[in-house]
């Protein structure tokens, strides 16, 4: 990595995330092209969020991203060689890796959503595109996009719940739709609150409740997957997932943790496991 963009590195990586990335699960010739997509995904994520750097300077190293990945004259970006090469291997087309771009671009420029649908639109390249990538590398088109773009979009808006107040508090970046906000009489200030106001909690209630239908579509994934290993690791996702709706209904995440304790990710992962050859 070059020092322009270690400067820019959080320091998160793959194992502080809520769902499994190239997991054992996944064929061990595959597993390397995830871990590269990852490290770019999250590399360029840590500019979009970086305190230090002015929205036309985020948008401006993001662009690196793109010309690194598209160019063989390029190399600015260690990150981006390193996916470029993995889609020449692959043959995977990097359309996915793009639209990830346009998503953290949009996290540069804008922190307000309006609405549900500007929020879906939103997760449609900076979730959907990780599935689809994946999906391509194990020679899956089309035919499976709606299931896994309702479970990569739902584990986003999780994430989006997840860490609301730390998004607000650090970034000014607000991913609960304003019409929902308003609807239930909460306001973007309550973020910062020691604890959710009545308004704020109907509020996050409301957007667990969307999440219900995109649940199921999204469960039914793991039937357009004929590689049993991918197979399983969407149907532990899926029941992950399940378990986070279902511990953010019940806990708040103004002051907790919401995260799942060692038994919940074992009973989840047996569960999603079953739910994959039963």
């Amino acid at each position: 990595m070059t020092q322009d963009f270690m400067d820019t590195a959080s320091g998160k990586n793959a194992s502080t995330e809520n769902f499994p990335v190239g997991s054992l699960l996944i064929r061990a010739d595959l597993r390397p092209h995830i871990h590269v997509l990852y490290d770019f995904a999250r590399a360029a994520d840590d500019v979009s969020d970086h305190p230090g750097l002015s929205p036309q300077e985020k948008v401006s190293k993001l662009e690196e991203f793109a010309t690194t990945l598209l160019e063989d004259k390029s190399d600015a970006v260690p990150q981006a060689v390193a996916l470029r090469k993995s889609l020449r291997q692959t043959n995977v087309s990097p359309q996915h890796s793009l639209d990830l771009l346009t998503a953290f671009k949009r996290d540069a420029t804008q922190q307000r959503y309006v609405d549900w649908f500007d929020l879906l639109d939103y997760c449609t390249f900076s979730a959907a595109p990780v599935g689809r990538h994946v999906l391509a590398l194990h020679g899956i088109g089309k035919e499976a996009w709606s299931a896994n773009d309702a479970l990569c979009d739902a584990l986003q808006i999780i994430n989006h719940i997840q860490d609301c107040a730390d998004d607000y508090k650090k970034l000014n970046r607000v991913y609960i739709p304003q019409d929902m906000l308003t609807k239930y009489g909460a306001r973007t200030e309550d973020l910062a609150l020691p604890k959710s106001s009545a308004s704020l909690r109907a509020t996050l209630n409301a957007m667990l409740d969307r999440l219900d239908p995109m649940m199921k579509e999204a469960l039914l994934l793991p039937q357009h997957i004929p590689d049993w290993r991918l197979k399983t690791e969407t149907a532990v996702i899926g029941a992950l997932a399940d378990r986070l709706i279902a511990l953010l209904y019940k806990r708040d995440p103004l002051c907790d943790n919401v995260k799942l304790g060692k038994a919940s990710i074992f009973c989840a992962t047996l569960s999603g496991m079953l739910r994959a050859w039963l």
